[in-house]
């Protein structure tokens, strides 16, 4: 373990070039088609099917619990049916497929095949050591998963350990600010770096109704403004949420080291501007 600490921030923005190069296959046609052939077809289901698959053939509740943000009911339109219709074993091994397939094609085999991939892969997976699973169920679960053999994959399968040990730490700091899901969501949208809320309606199972309530609910606590902006105590909640995760991370990349987190961020940006050119997210996701 490096005894360099990375500056304020750096943790952040590594987590914020990495991270997307393992989400990126949640919209991928390619998973699509994987989790197709084996008879998962209805729209959402195959997120569920995939990130869920670590805990084993589990239903709705704790999906729901480790998820956060999306509506039982929508989870449990999917789960825990979709079993019965694709084993665990089946799903994992589509992800993997569909998150080779993907990285392939938004990528290109020159840079799959890099010396670059190779050393990016070593760097998360050396930064994963710093994690700790206590009340990180998403993240434990994960990490009991086998190492991929081809760098890209033991690449995208370190990214998907930081991912998750940050977001279950996230899920905490949303805890202790008494945001639920959907004023979470709402806020997160305020701030203007999460996803639309059209997109967030789409996606998470929430209606109009009950968007507006979270909204007058966080308007009652001086949070959001008359136009659904964020007040300034809105925004220092914001940030101070931001800050918390930040804390809760720090273990990974304090692991890895002031030098290590520099080099991976570059490495990590040097992959995710092409996947991005390449259209690996949906146009109109993204903004207020």
């Amino acid at each position: 373990m490096t005894t360099t600490t990375p500056p304020d921030r750096a943790g952040r923005r590594c987590h914020n070039v990495v991270n997307p190069l393992h989400s990126a296959h949640y919209f991928s046609p390619d998973l699509a088609r994987e989790l197709a052939a084996l008879g998962v077809e209805a729209p959402g289901a195959a997120y569920f099917a995939v990130r869920a698959a670590a805990f084993g053939p589990v239903g709705a509740g704790t999906v729901t619990a480790a998820f956060y943000n999306f509506k039982h009911e929508l989870v449990a339109r999917h789960l825990p049916a979709l079993w019965r219709t694709a084993t665990v074993e089946q799903v994992l091994a589509a992800r993997l497929r569909a998150v080779d397939a993907t990285l392939r094609r938004l990528l290109g085999a020159e840079a799959v095949a890099s010396a670059a991939m190779a050393e990016a892969a070593s760097l998360a997976l050396r930064a994963t050591e710093g994690c700790t699973p206590q009340g990180r169920p998403l993240y434990a679960a994960h990490a009991d998963l086998p190492v991929p053999g081809e760098p890209h994959l033991a690449f995208w399968y370190a990214a998907t350990l930081l991912r998750e040990h940050r977001g279950d730490a996230h899920l905490a700091v949303l805890l202790a600010a008494e945001l639920d899901p959907v004023e979470a969501l709402l806020s997160h949208t305020a701030t203007g770096k999460g996803m639309t809320p059209a997109w967030v309606l789409r996606t998470r199972g929430w209606n109009s109704a009950e968007w507006d309530a979270a909204g007058e609910r966080l308007r009652g606590r001086g949070l959001l403004g008359p136009e659904g902006e964020l007040t300034a105590e809105g925004v220092l909640l914001r940030r101070g949420i931001e800050a918390e995760t930040d804390r809760l991370d720090r273990g990974p990349y304090e692991h890895l080291g002031a030098a290590g987190v520099e080099r991976l961020t570059e490495l990590a940006t040097g992959f995710l501007m092409p996947a991005l050119s390449a259209g690996a997210f949906p146009e109109g996701m993204f903004g207020r």
